[in-house]
């Protein structure tokens, strides 16, 4: 059979008239139409000539090889990759009969058949090339030619023995999977251990033999079997490694529209839109669309208001602070609804459960409360620790929570909904935050000690802790659960990549040295980052590149100790603040003298003296 090149003959069709693309690929090829071109185009076999000069086709020969300055063929090849990927497949075939291209070779399309359908030996020859001297059931490249008789062409980074261990770890755990302990065992001896690459996990790999069933080998292994994901995942990682001018990462033109519009977003200083930017025009907020305005000042506290927070549905608003009571807001009218009185000692934290039904209560009492958010009643009461309650966070079932405390002996406990210990972690710091992913995957603390921690909230194991330099008041945990936001108190915010540990952004402006402030994301899309400050102010920033965007005149005086973005209302969010108040802000502006007040009774200020305090050597806020 003749080998098909990157261009197909204009002329040619299929035999029935219908192609199908696998991920976006081009029909699959027979095992011997390989191709021997590293770059997915073949040359004339044979002595014979081409019918295109220079593998151009005479339907393209007329067109220009660049499209508005890019190239032609990159843009068509996406453009056929692309089709498919919308489910378009007959047009993504006339458009490579009409352009003469070819989304990859059938040499690549044959390779990713030979992954997808588990027929290792036809997968490792497509992709090294086939040569005359096996290598313990595999194929081995001679002189260290990669592209030996016809391998694919490799990315400047490819780790060969990576990508042939990766094939034949596939492979061996099919084997065990279908208790083929004899063959695994082979595979094992002769065609992972002579790759001699990553020891650690060849240890891994061999423990797994006493599996007893199939179940316990995809637990352990951490792996979903032959007939879940892990041969698209395989084809995933392997295809990093090979040279994207012959095998297309896959959905490429979404990944670059995505991009374009990201950049977009980068650009855009006020973006909060409530729906997606249109691809069709240039994407620019208008900043009177941003809430920058008061539009309602709640003043229901007899003194400094430390901490609030939107249910998850953005119906009702609860706030807490130094005068022990906690009231609950109905965001429709800003009227109270319910106000919780049962704590002796100031409330620092209120946590809504993941279907709005409860609130937790975090005191200095010693105590943490859970209230049912219909009947206004408590339903339980924590009394396990001996120092201030300092935070609580719901695992995301709602079946369970978390309750953190400055007490020197259990700090940090999981119970159940009707109070019952369910986990006690065995720290030796104090838990001033905390915070559980949204996935339900991790949990991150942050200690009176300067230490972040992070755990797998499955197995309950600490998976690293950073030591920081100053001191930390609050996380929160984005939506996507890839990042952390941490409040310093050196005049610093930072976002934390929670897989890697590492600084993504510093968002710098804000006052922060004595007390306790809490940041937290805002916007549509969590591409904000909002916090108050000891200067009575709110700091908005752009979170994809830390431009300082506003510093908003928070509060008459004393700290901006919290703020919270609704989630159901992207323009609105709440400051609460050492004047006694909390403050609604909008894009609407009212003038002043008509902005609404709701006051149950008169405001006392009560001074910094029940502040929410750093005190390293004692064990209270």
């Amino acid at each position: 059979m003749t080998n098909k090149a990157m261009r197909l003959d204009p002329e040619s069709t299929s035999s029935n008239g219908t192609q199908h693309y696998p991920n976006g690929s081009t029909p699959i090829a027979h095992k011997n139409g390989i191709s021997n071109s590293t770059n997915g185009h073949t040359s004339p076999s044979n002595g014979t000539m081409s019918p295109h000069q220079n593998g151009i086709s005479s339907a393209v020969a007329k067109k220009s090889p660049s499209f508005f300055g890019h190239d032609r063929e990159e843009v068509t090849r996406l453009l056929i990759q692309g089709l498919g990927d919308l489910g378009y497949h007959s047009a993504a075939n006339r458009l490579s009969q009409e352009s003469g291209f070819e989304v990859e070779s059938p040499a690549v399309a044959a390779f990713r058949n030979a992954i997808l359908q588990g027929q290792w030996s036809e997968a490792e020859s497509l992709l090294f090339g086939v040569d005359s001297e096996a290598d313990g059931g595999g194929v081995s490249i001679s002189n260290g030619d990669w592209h030996h008789l016809g391998g694919l062409k490799f990315a400047d980074n490819a780790d060969p023995d990576s990508m042939r261990f990766s094939i034949r770890e596939q492979k061996y755990l099919e084997l065990l999977e279908k208790e083929d302990t004899g063959r695994a065992m082979m595979v094992l001896r002769h065609e992972l251990q002579p790759l001699h690459h990553d020891r650690q996990r060849l240890d891994s790999l061999s423990g797994l033999l006493v599996c007893s069933s199939a179940e316990d080998l995809r637990s352990d292994a951490q792996w979903d079997g032959a007939f879940g994901n892990s041969r698209q995942h395989l084809l995933q990682e392997i295809s990093k490694s090979i040279s994207p001018s012959v095998m297309i990462p896959e959905h490429r033109l979404a990944v670059l529209l995505d991009q374009i519009k990201q950049s977009q977003i980068s650009k855009c200083l006020y973006h909060n839109p409530s729906s997606a930017p249109s691809l069709f025009i240039d994407h620019m907020c208008d900043q009177t669309q941003f809430p920058l305005h008061t539009i309602v000042e709640l003043n229901q506290s007899d003194g400094e208001v430390w901490f609030l927070e939107f249910s998850h549905n953005g119906k009702r608003l609860a706030a807490c602070g130094g005068d022990s009571s906690v009231v609950i807001y109905d965001t429709s009218s800003f009227q109270v609804r319910h106000t919780l009185r049962e704590h002796t000692s100031g409330v620092v934290y209120v946590s809504w459960s993941p279907d709005d039904s409860k609130l937790i209560t975090c005191s200095k009492d010693h105590t943490a409360k859970v209230w049912d958010m219909d009947t206004g009643q408590r339903v339980v009461e924590i009394k396990h620790h001996n120092q201030s309650v300092t935070t609580a966070s719901w695992a995301p079932d709602g079946q369970s929570f978390v309750t953190g405390s400055h007490d020197k002996q259990s700090q940090l406990c999981s119970w159940t909904l009707d109070g019952r210990p369910s986990f006690n972690w065995l720290i030796d710091y104090r838990v001033q935050d905390c915070a559980i992913s949204p996935d339900g995957q991790k949990m991150v603390t942050i200690s009176s000690e300067q230490q972040i921690s992070v755990y797998n909230f499955v197995t309950r194991e600490e998976e690293y802790s950073i030591l920081m330099r100053p001191r930390m008041t609050c996380v929160n945990i984005s939506r996507d659960s890839r990042y952390m936001l941490i409040n310093m108190a050196d005049n610093e915010v930072q976002l934390i990549d929670i897989e890697s540990a590492e600084i993504v952004r510093r968002f710098l402006g804000q006052k922060q040295d004595e007390f306790i402030i809490r940041s937290c994301f805002g916007g549509a899309d969590e591409n904000l980052i909002i916090s108050g400050s000891e200067d009575s102010k709110v700091y908005i920033w752009h979170k994809e590149n830390g431009t300082l965007i506003e510093t908003l005149e928070g509060h008459s005086r004393g700290c901006v100790n919290a703020v919270a973005w609704n989630p159901a209302d992207s323009c609105m969010f709440a400051s609460a603040g050492d004047d006694s108040k909390v403050r609604i802000w909008s894009k609407q502006s009212e003038p002043s003298n008509s902005r609404r007040r709701f006051s149950s009774h008169s405001s006392t200020h009560h001074g910094h003296g029940g502040r929410l305090m750093y005190e390293p050597s004692a064990s209270v806020l």
